[in-house]
């Protein structure tokens, strides 16, 4: 497993892992014209072009020697949805399904908290869909907590989510 930041090159392979995943783990039933759109809509190789061009968020990818099986994106001056958190969203972390369990989930976490802490913030917040309980259960066994809910919005239907946080380790008092 290599870490390291993203590149315009892997817009693609960004765009397509995150249709893998996003599919994978919410549409459990059947992949319906509704959500259908919202995937290829939502991830895009220019959207990811886009974003690795503006260099607004931090961007990391753990790749093996085939490819890239995961990523994280990090992103700044974001409102969070419960007060008292800082700006620093951890809007995306999606690792192959095939790779759970390798580490390279924590990796990836571990860059954030990293960015978070060299960008002086006091916490790291990210959201999940309430439902996405292995998602959950990782972040509580890395110190996150929930702090509050909020909701997933795609068109007019929204989804219950969880906020969880985590006080960065500078941030801790012991």
């Amino acid at each position: 497993m290599k870490i390291r930041p993203a590149h315009q090159v892997d817009a693609a392979s960004l765009a397509a892992l995150s249709i893998e995943v996003w599919i994978g783990t919410y549409l459990r039933y059947g992949v319906s014209s509704f959500f259908a759109q919202y995937a290829l809509s939502e991830f895009t190789t220019d959207r990811f072009e886009r974003l690795l061009k503006e260099g607004n968020d931090l961007l990391v990818v753990s790749e093996n020697r085939d490819g890239i099986d995961g990523y994280i994106r990090v992103a700044k001056e974001r409102v969070a949805p419960v007060e008292g958190l800082s700006d620093l969203e951890i809007a995306t972390i999606y690792v192959q399904p095939r790779h759970h369990g390798k580490g390279i989930g924590s990796a990836l976490l571990d860059c954030a908290i990293d960015h978070a802490q060299a960008n002086n913030r006091n916490s790291i917040w990210l959201t999940t869909n309430s439902e996405n309980q292995p998602a959950i259960d990782f972040y509580l066994s890395k110190g996150f907590l929930q702090v509050g809910t909020t909701d997933f919005r795609i068109g007019e239907q929204s989804y219950p989510n969880h906020v969880l946080a985590l006080k960065t380790p500078s941030h801790i008092q012991g």
